[in-house]
């Protein structure tokens, strides 16, 4: 399930259904289910361990928001819904709007894929602005409160412990409080507590599918021409294990990531990202980091070992009052930038979730939708990842003939517009994957000369 399969956002849609929600996480898919809750709530709570800045800095319990992120067309599309102006608050903030079928320059299967035969906005901008306009907007809902600096350690149940109807947590002060909720919201990410929680309260943990992938990125902060906007795309490709990204962000700067697979490390020092930048085959990506001022001499650094996925819909009981969102339930690949995407998605579901059922089984109908899109994402990341033989784990079925078709199909785009823009918009999570087995799409792709 991609954005052009879900009903937008409606917010005369949800009635209310409870007094309190609270939210778990501030980071993005918590901000945007704590969005979701206040149609449905009177009152909605926001828990988050990390004091919350006013400006946009990355917070210190999430390091990884240091590190380049992309907001595709099912995130911009859906946050503009969420919060109408989110996206001229980006550009005001100093974010830009790029075209993703033009200004971002795609090296693939031994060459650059043509521009696109058509258009589609985008927003770059860091990590830290994007948290920084969506929590803006979400501080101004009257009904939603943030509880900053507190620390989770416990989901509340009632006396027959068959649903979650708060949370405990430490405050700034260390002291235990307690929350009480008809709905919880799990946005803590990949740390999420709730698999031991359900482990620990008599209910199965979610199975879970591990694709080890050994991805060590790197960051650095170069200075960037205004006039330009280039946007470069160089993901790992078998059998070639370094790959980069470099995204135009606001103060004319660019983030440059630097990404390894499983036994290629990233640097860690300034001296080691020009040499790592000589070894991919775009040599102008080397120039340009050697040619720019560097805005300081901080060379960042993440590992991401494996894309994780929780398959909550699998299982038989689960509490009511609680559901999990973002990468509590799937975590991906870093280098697609589908993680901010899929966090609007899940709100949106959420949303439905809540408009057609209220809390009557939320958690069973919220996990099965949130199912569908997660297979989609996970097919696009993960099928990906499995074009190196190193890749370990569950492989989706049919995964090497759709690496080789879409193989052909990126070759076939370096000279054709249509097919960039048919595999761009299912990048994008705009289509469908089916969207590229199309007459048209496997004409152009499979036949001997296109027209």
């Amino acid at each position: 399930m991609v954005l052009t399969e879900v009903d937008r956002y409606d917010p005369e849609a949800v009635d209310s259904v409870g007094d309190r929600g609270v939210v778990v996480g501030g980071s993005l898919a918590g901000l945007c289910a704590a969005r979701v809750l206040s149609d449905a709530f009177e009152e909605v709570v926001i828990v988050e361990r990390d004091e919350l800045s006013d400006e946009p800095v990355a917070r210190d319990g999430a390091p990884q928001t240091g590190h380049p992120h992309a907001l595709l067309e099912a995130g911009r599309a859906t946050l503009e819904d969420l919060f109408p102006g989110f996206g001229d608050d980006v550009l005001r903030e100093g974010g830009l709007l790029i075209d993703a079928f033009s200004d971002i320059k795609w090296y693939d299967e031994g060459g650059f894929v043509a521009d696109g035969s058509e258009r589609s906005p985008m927003y770059a901008a860091s990590r830290p602005l994007f948290e920084h306009v969506v929590r803006r907007h979400v501080r101004s809902i009257g009904s939603v409160e943030f509880r900053d600096g507190c620390r989770f350690f416990d989901y509340l149940t009632g006396e027959d412990s068959t649903a979650v109807t708060g949370v405990a947590y430490r405050d700034g002060n260390g002291a235990e409080r307690r929350l009480d909720a008809d709905l919880v919201v799990d946005a803590m990410g990949r740390t999420s507590r709730t698999p031991g929680w359900l482990d620990d309260n008599g209910f199965e943990s979610p199975p879970v599918d591990r694709v080890r992938i050994d991805v060590d990125y790197s960051t650095v902060r170069i200075e960037r021409p205004p006039e330009d906007r280039r946007l470069f795309f160089v993901p790992p490709s078998a059998p070639r294990k370094r790959g980069t990204y470099v995204i135009p962000i606001e103060g004319d700067q660019w983030q440059v990531l630097l990404q390894g697979v499983h036994d290629v490390e990233t640097p860690a020092e300034r001296e080691g990202v020009t040499d790592f930048l000589d070894r991919l085959p775009v040599g102008e990506l080397a120039e340009v980091v050697r040619s720019q001022p560097w805005v300081d001499e901080s060379v960042h650094r993440y590992p991401f070992p494996s894309s994780l996925r929780r398959r909550y819909a699998e299982l038989d009981r689960f509490p009511d009052g609680l559901v999990v969102t973002g990468d509590g339930v799937a975590s991906f690949n870093p280098i697609y930038g589908q993680g901010m995407s899929v966090a609007a998605l899940d709100a949106l579901l959420l949303h439905h979730a809540l408009a057609e059922g209220g809390l009557r089984n939320l958690p069973e109908r919220y996990f099965a939708a949130v199912g569908d899109v997660v297979d989609v994402v996970w097919q696009i990341a993960v099928g990906s990842d499995f074009g190196f033989e190193e890749t370990t784990g569950p492989k989706p079925f049919g995964t090497d003939l759709t690496n080789r078709y879409l193989s052909r199909l990126i070759r076939r785009g370096h000279d054709d517009p249509a097919l960039r823009t048919a595999v761009g918009r299912v990048l994008i999570l705009d289509r469908p994957p089916s969207s590229l087995f199309r007459p048209a799409v496997v004409w152009r792709a499979l036949s001997p000369t296109v027209g």
